[in-house]
């Protein structure tokens, strides 16, 4: 941790230098596009709106890890920041939390998690991947709607917070599409779109054919270089679950000590490319983690799990993002400690 600075981590300054960056670049398309007609070439405009694309799904990755772990020791500054990542994303950054941190998290791959694989059912394994999203969300909206009518009386902070960032959210992205329609479109809306259908996907190659049982199998880790740097850390997956809370930058050193020594060597991947392309396209078969046969699950009904939950129940003090308890303590649960290192 680091006592000289606003960060909790001095690991989020890159965090931050990842946010800034899609501020410009978001934004920096968007004006030259309306601004500047001559521009509008596939040559430019294609790999613009890519790299947008992938911006801002990094900072959907950025607005999963701070609502595990927030990155100012300050209350006030998480929750300006969730107003900054809100707009970056695409969506309030609170909403992330009952769909994410209570549904899949407590309730993983179980009748209550929102987002179980089992609900992709294609023959065809790519299929699952693809549509997952679409599958889920209709689920995932109905249970941030009855979460949000329960913090609107059981926890008015964290309502009033989530309640700011929609209406920042629609005000500005709904403002653009008035000031240029095409751009907006182009930089701003499908770049967010791609974000959240990327993020929630990401659950199909993280936990499909695991096993949720099992005390180290029931994640996908993938321990690849350029994967856990450009995307923080996101592929020790494993050791995510284990510690929720532990934040990223403490995540490699987990997964070595903790989890890579008992978990199955197909569920600790190298490389995801190689791993997606096995998995979807050659062979692209539905298996187990083991290799065995994949046996879909029964398709069952969602749980409401909303209404059993007590906002106050200490299991939950760290799962509110910005409105959650203090998080130092969780450094107690393991001697892994941060580097001198801005990782």
């Amino acid at each position: 941790m680091s006592s000289s600075s606003i960060l909790r981590y001095k690991a989020d300054y890159r965090t931050l230098v990842y946010v800034i960056l899609y501020y410009i670049i978001a934004y920096a398309g968007f004006f030259v596009y309306w601004q500047y007609p001559e521009l509008r070439t596939w040559g430019i405009v294609t790999p613009w709106v890519l790299l947008t694309a992938f911006m801002s799904f990094s900072s959907a990755v950025i607005v999963h890890n701070t609502i595990h772990s927030p990155m100012f020791y300050k209350k006030s500054h998480n929750k300006w920041f969730q107003f900054v990542l809100s707009l970056a994303y695409g969506y309030s950054v609170s909403a992330y939390v009952p769909g994410h941190n209570f549904s899949h998290h407590k309730e993983t791959q179980s009748a209550k998690d929102n987002m179980r694989t089992s609900k992709a059912r294609f023959k065809w394994h790519i299929l699952n991947q693809l549509f997952f999203f679409f599958l889920v969300t209709p689920a995932l909206i109905k249970a941030e709607k009855n979460f949000v009518a329960k913090m609107k009386n059981d926890k008015r902070e964290w309502y009033n917070q989530w309640r700011a960032e929609m209406i920042l959210v629609n005000v500005v992205r709904i403002g653009l599409l008035f000031v240029n329609l095409p751009a907006a479109l182009l930089f701003i809306w499908g770049p967010h779109i791609y974000a959240a259908w990327g993020i929630v996907s990401t659950n199909v190659w993280q936990h499909d054919g695991c096993d949720v049982e099992d005390k180290y199998n029931h994640s996908r880790s993938f321990n690849g270089g350029l994967l856990n740097f450009f995307l923080f850390n996101n592929g020790y997956h494993g050791a995510h679950h284990d510690r929720p809370s532990l934040h990223w930058s403490l995540l490699p050193a987990y997964h070595e000590k903790n989890i890579a020594p008992y978990i199955h060597p197909n569920l600790n991947q190298g490389s995801m490319i190689k791993y997606l392309v096995t998995a979807y396209i050659y062979p692209g078969k539905r298996l187990n983690y083991d290799g065995g046969p994949y046996i879909l699950a029964p398709k069952v009904a969602d749980v409401d799990w909303v209404a059993e939950l007590g906002v106050d129940d200490q299991a939950h003090k760290y799962d509110f993002g910005a409105e959650a308890t203090s998080m130092d303590d969780i450094l107690s649960t393991t001697d892994i400690k941060e580097t001198n290192e801005v990782l």
